[in-house]
């Protein structure tokens, strides 16, 4: 699992203390409100006051794209998630996260094929726990959120029942009512 390295750029090279004028800029570039040149020109004079730059305009415009990359895949995933949040129920949420799961398992099983160091080895075998780790929690919320589901429409139950009793319903309409309902 060879890992490709960035070069550093001008940018990834400031001092700690510039680090506050880089996220500045970076903050400004995702507004979208004033040109990527306006923006560095300003960052390279607050770097200049504190004698450091100038940044290059190339390595500020990498930048600037993986910034807007990572923006926009923010931006369909929340538009996804918007579509489909009203959708997933917590069962369908475990049964989700099982499949997500396997298929997080079977990927790491690929790529162990593909690892050369015993670091890499250790990184999958980190994932595949946690991946594990993750779908108990998953089943386990589900479990947990059915149990109360459960116990509320068994209260429900018995509140409709106390009420059909005393409005002369039978015993056996509503052991029919409680079949149909699945609570007996």
């Amino acid at each position: 699992m060879a890992h490709e390295r960035r070069v550093l750029s001008s940018l990834d090279l400031l001092p700690e203390e510039c680090q506050d004028d880089v996220v500045w800029a970076l903050a400004r570039l995702n507004e979208r409100a004033r040109s990527q040149s306006d923006i560095l020109f300003e960052l390279n004079d607050r770097l200049a006051v504190k004698g450091y730059g100038p940044i290059s305009k190339s390595a500020f415009s990498r930048r600037s794209v993986r910034l807007k990359r990572r923006a926009d895949r923010l931006a369909e995933r929340d538009a996804l998630y918007a579509g489909i949040a009203d959708k997933i129920t917590p069962e369908k949420m475990a049964d989700q996260d099982r499949v997500l799961g396997e298929l997080l398992k079977a990927l790491i099983d690929e790529m162990i094929d593909d690892a050369t160091t015993a670091e890499d080895v250790k990184e999958l075998a980190s994932a595949y726990r946690q991946t594990v780790s993750a779908q108990q929690v998953s089943a386990n919320l589900k479990a947990k959120v059915l149990a109360e589901a459960n116990k509320k429409l068994e209260q429900a139950v018995a509140e409709v029942a106390q009420v059909a009793r005393k409005a002369g319903v039978t015993q056996e309409t509503m052991d029919e009512i409680n079949r149909r309902l699945g609570v007996l």
